[in-house]
């Protein structure tokens, strides 16, 4: 199932135009500044808005054109807004019993399944006032998910959640796109979500998609804000192949050869994502020996990125797979650096993010 959308919206000085395609499964992260137009874009995919100048198709299925607008209630789309929306007045069984009507009987998810999903089982006889606001969070979406949707829309679900119930979430969103394949488009504005959660990135900018792939790839594009700023980064997949015990590191298999990472064990063939910063990779023309750096690369350089600034970004690779290097551009003048040229990428910090 491909999924197409294509809006030209104008609400005063404000105008948003897309033409995106959605992959049909996993999770594509929709990113950008407040007030670029992510939920308005939202809005229009979930059919709550009626834009005129629209293009929506679900598989096989148009959901709006020049001559259609199938209106929300008939559309098989969940939404997850940033408040839970629970009814108060029902229980969680009944909240999700809600969720079930919506869907023709013998044709829906099975509600024990999703309930052990999302964890929810020792909850049903309690109402929504009596939950933590992660637990609302994951009762919100198991209703959203027994209506049985073909696109689930997240609509910046954890903003009005602390660090603690947002850490407490993440784990059952990740479960959800690993067991069910449900494609899911998550608004957001927060790094640390999007690196942990999307695998695949829309990047919107004062109403405009800028750029969009695969999150590794959007996240290396050297000439895009994300790999410019303080906070570039660049996210790796990685297998897990051992656990040195005696010193507590995890032993993992990637594109870039072996990587070691402190902290818990964890399960031997696990896939895993990597998150490396920028400012945290550092480059050599020789393998280091005499150093406490231990994840060293051979790569070769891609691209270097920036004129008469102080600093400058270098995209190296590893066959397809690219990190950024953040360096000073005298030290990238001192290296040579050109496009093409092999080289050593030595990482300081590499953190284990799903």
């Amino acid at each position: 199932m491909s999924i197409s959308a294509r809006f030209d919206i104008y609400r005063g000085r404000f105008s948003l135009g897309v033409d995106i395609a959605i992959p049909e499964s996993g999770i594509t992260g929709l990113f950008g500044p407040s007030g670029c137009g992510k939920t308005t874009l939202l809005r229009a995919i979930a059919g709550l808005d009626h834009f005129p100048k629209g293009h929506l198709r679900i598989g096989d299925q148009i959901w709006q054109d020049t001559a259609t607008f199938i209106p929300t209630h008939k559309r098989m789309v969940g939404y997850i807004f940033q408040k839970s929306n629970l009814f108060t007045h029902l229980t969680v069984k009944n909240n999700l019993n809600y969720g079930l009507s919506r869907v023709p009987k013998g044709h829906g998810l099975s509600m024990g399944t999703i309930i052990d999903l999302l964890g929810i089982s020792g909850l049903m006889d309690q109402y929504p006032a009596t939950l933590s606001g992660g637990e609302q969070q994951r009762v919100a979406i198991a209703r959203a998910i027994l209506a049985s949707p073909r696109l689930l829309l997240m609509d910046e679900p954890l903003a009005s959640l602390d660090l603690d119930r947002k850490l407490e979430i993440i784990p059952y969103i990740e479960v959800l796109n690993r067991d069910l394949r449900m494609p899911i488009i998550y608004v957001s504005h927060d790094r640390d979500e999007i690196a942990r959660l999307a695998d695949h990135l829309l990047l919107m900018d004062d109403g405009k998609i800028i750029s969009s792939g695969p999150i590794a790839d959007v996240l290396t594009r050297v000439e895009l804000p994300l790999a410019q700023g303080a906070e570039a980064e660049s996210i790796i997949r990685a297998k897990v192949r051992d656990y040195d015990s005696k010193y507590q590191l995890t032993i993992l298999e990637s594109s870039f050869g072996r990587v070691l990472v402190p902290g818990k064990k964890l399960e031997v063939g696990r896939d895993v994502r990597l998150r490396i910063p920028a400012r945290d990779v550092s480059l050599t023309l020789a393998h280091q020996t005499d150093t406490s750096i231990l994840n060293i690369f051979s790569t070769t350089v891609d691209q270097v990125f920036g004129e008469n600034t102080p600093e400058v970004m270098v995209k190296v690779k590893a066959g397809d797979t690219a990190i950024l290097a953040r360096i000073t551009r005298r030290s990238a003048d001192n290296l040579k650096l050109k496009p093409g040229m092999k080289i050593f990428a030595q990482t300081k910090s590499v953190a284990v993010l799903a």
